[in-house]
């Protein structure tokens, strides 16, 4: 077992490889960032991923018979309810008064694939792209599981950030 002294002498050789991480103090220890002296602004981050599929399971999703019942329903619900559950499940998110979520998906029948997009939005000191990743993660996750028993060799990817706006840094966009 590695002992405290060793992990904080370690630690404090990382110290200027951690400069700029901001959830690790200047010991190189995590801790949650303090937000208290940062402005209110209006926060939005969009988020996007995808989940593949055989085309029998999307058709089954698609026409509502899945033995489970609505998939996409229950997945929208799904990723509303983990955006509002970030910090629970991240550890050094901050817990945040969400203001707005919506979730979509987009079927792709050439690619038999779903994709799912989270708009989240808060008035707040810190931002929401966690909260967007989140939601769009669990939303996936979800259409898996309800779907699981006719596909288990569904594939979830290209979980990402679109977008972030608001904040000391302002907006920011993947090209």
């Amino acid at each position: 077992m590695t002992s405290s002294k060793t992990i904080n002498s370690n630690a404090n050789n990382d110290a200027d490889a951690n400069q700029g991480l901001t959830h690790f103090d200047q010991g190189g220890q995590a801790h949650m960032v303090d937000v208290g002296g940062k402005a209110e602004t209006h926060r939005v981050a969009i988020a996007s991923g995808t989940i593949r599929m055989k085309p029998e399971t999307l058709a089954v999703i698609q026409s509502g018979t899945a033995k489970k019942g609505d998939v996409l329903g229950i997945a929208r619900i799904a990723a509303i309810m983990a955006s509002k559950r970030t910090s629970d499940l991240i550890p050094l998110c901050h817990p945040l008064a969400l203001t707005h979520v919506s979730v979509d998906f987009d079927i792709d029948q050439a690619q038999s694939s779903i994709g799912c997009t989270v708009r989240v939005e808060t008035q707040g000191k810190t931002g929401v792209e966690m909260e967007a990743l989140t939601a769009v993660q669990v939303g996936l996750l979800t259409i898996y599981d309800m779907s699981k028993a006719i596909d288990r060799g569904m594939v979830m990817t290209d979980i990402r950030v679109q977008e972030k706006h608001g904040g000391k840094s302002g907006s920011w966009s993947q090209a």
